[in-house]
Order: C-alpha cells, then structure tokens, then sequence
C-alpha cells in the first residue's frame, strides 16, 4: 500500500549545506467541532531567537489530534526541507508529546499513521527533542492555527496579538500593547436552490470545504 505521506527531500548529510545549529519550534492545532474544521500553526526560531519560518495550514474537517500531529509533522518536514539536523519542538498537546516520547500508547488507528510518519521524520534528524508546554506559553503558533482555521471557514480572523518587544533597562522583561479589536463583519449572504437533496450556489460564488451553512428556505 503507498504511503499515505511523501518522502520529504533530505539534503545528503556529507554535503556542507546541512546545518547544524538547534532550530525551535512551537507548534500547535485546533478543531472547532472535534471532528470540524481545523488547522494548525507553528513558529521556528534559531538559537539566537530569530524567526525562521511561520507555518499555518488549514486541514479540512479533522480532530483536535489529527491538527496536533500536523502541526508536528509540518515542523519536521521544514526542518528536513531546510537542511537543519537538529530540532527542539514546544507542543500544548499533552498526549501527542508522551506518544512521541514513548510514555504514552498510540491505540488509535487515526493517529497511530500520523504518529509512525513523524517517527520516520524524526529518524532523519541528528538531535530531536520534544515537551509540553500549557497553552499559554504557547501563544504565536494558537494564533497561526486559529488563522489557518478562519482562512479555511471563510472567517474574518481575530486582531493579531502584537509580538512583544524588549523594555530598555536593567531588566528583560517584556511589555505589551493590548490589540483593539475590530468588529465582527457580518457573514455573506448568498442564494441558491436545491436539485436532488444538493445545494447549487447562484453566481460565481464558491463555498470553501467544511464551511456550515444555514438553509433558509423562501
């Protein structure tokens, strides 16, 4: 049976393009229903904290778990992708972390491909380690994952969370200046009839996948 995954294009690690520095991640997903529409996000970081990459995929209607492990997946394949052999990955999701670390069982048959692609990924790497984190150390990859989603459902996306910046002095605290939020935009409305228990949108208009709709009829 094929792989239900590519093979992702790995640089020959005798070639001196393969780097060797530790990359960071965070990465994080989401399903609005669990299953329902979903997505996840991840953001990677050198050593010295500068951004790298930002990832954000909507998924299609999945579970929770199903988004996690994509968004794990997704940091491993732009690490190999990238030529770097050495990746630390930050994840909210508890089990999907003590699965990889071999703490936990994966007995579900939807998880368990995803959880032997990232093994396989992982194999290709110099150094990998993987921990949990509480969702709130874990804030830009939520946000990418909940961007991935809106783009998905046709959703006007929340205000962004501005980065924070260093606060001259002393000390290396952070501060923050809260986002105004915009006000929610209302939906599209579009026309269309039934033909065969089937709904046919009028116009041009095309409905994203996983989008609910409601029918009203006239």
């Amino acid at each position: 049976m094929p792989s239900l995954f590519p093979d992702p294009v790995v640089a020959p690690r005798s070639t001196t393009s393969a780097k060797s520095g530790w990359v960071s991640a965070h990465c994080d997903g989401g399903a609005r229903g669990n299953p329902g529409p979903s997505g996840y996000g991840a953001v990677l970081q050198d050593e010295s904290g500068h951004i790298l990459a930002e990832l954000s995929e909507f998924l299609g209607n999945r579970t929770n778990n199903y988004a996690e492990y994509s968004g794990l997946l997704g940091c491993l394949q732009w690490a190999l992708d990238n030529h770097h052999s050495r990746l630390r990955v930050v994840s909210d999701s508890e089990l999907m972390v003590k699965q990889i670390q071999g703490k936990y069982k994966v007995n579900s048959p939807d998880l368990r491909p995803l959880w032997e692609e990232a093994k396989r990924r992982i194999a290709q790497l110099d150094k990998f380690e993987i921990s949990h984190a509480l969702r709130h150390k874990n804030k830009d990859a939520d946000r990418l994952a909940n961007q991935a989603m809106d783009r998905g459902t046709n959703r006007t996306p929340a205000p962004a969370t501005p980065r924070t910046t260093p606060t001259p002095g002393p000390t290396s605290g952070t501060r923050e200046t809260p986002a105004r939020p915009t006000p929610p935009q209302a939906p599209q409305m579009l026309r269309g009839f039934t033909r065969d228990g089937v709904v046919h949108i009028l116009g041009s208009a095309t409905l994203p996948d996983g989008l609910f709709v409601k029918i009203i009829p006239e």
